[in-house]
């Protein structure tokens, strides 16, 4: 191994400790809304303390997840707001690349939500056209199937 690149930490997990609020189904989401300079922040740290990748708060922001808490409607701007925190704290604390959010859709490690390869693509593929422009790579974490990782990875490299 000739170098080690170090990725941002915990973030769904810190934000939940640090936020005002109670969490909820969309709590990440949220945060985004109600309480952005706690992202923006909690960046800034994670790159202070040498990430070189910091990943876009949007894991709960998927078109299924907010419109099954009837939130559909917040999918473009939540997707803007996260790339927007994120080249904040780059502004402020330092270079970093931004990796956009590919998460599970439904749930994580949740396999038996899971839909077809195509529907799954097809939504991926609209979270990286919201994505695409603002951020610098794609990471696709906690994913629920490899059905669901094959379709995330495909939506990315396309």
């Amino acid at each position: 191994m000739t170098s080690v690149i170090l990725t941002d930490g915990g973030m769904g997990q810190e934000l939940v400790r640090r936020s005002q609020s109670e969490p909820t189904p969309l709590w990440s989401a949220r945060v985004l809304i109600d309480e952005p300079e706690l992202v923006c922040d909690l960046h800034a740290e994670f790159i202070r303390a040498g990430a070189r990748v910091i990943t876009i708060n949007t894991y709960s922001a998927t078109p299924e997840r907010l419109a099954r808490e009837g939130a559909e409607e917040l999918f473009k701007p939540l997707q803007k707001r996260g790339i927007e925190l994120a080249r904040q704290a780059c502004d402020e604390a330092g270079e970093a690349a931004i990796a956009g959010c590919l998460s599970p859709l439904f749930g994580s490690y949740a396999p038996a939500l899971t839909i077809s390869f195509e529907e799954t693509l097809g939504i991926y593929r609209r979270i990286v056209a919201e994505q695409a422009e603002g951020v610098d790579l794609f990471l696709c974490e906690t994913m629920a199937s490899a059905e669901e990782a094959r379709a995330a990875v495909t939506a990315a490299c396309e």
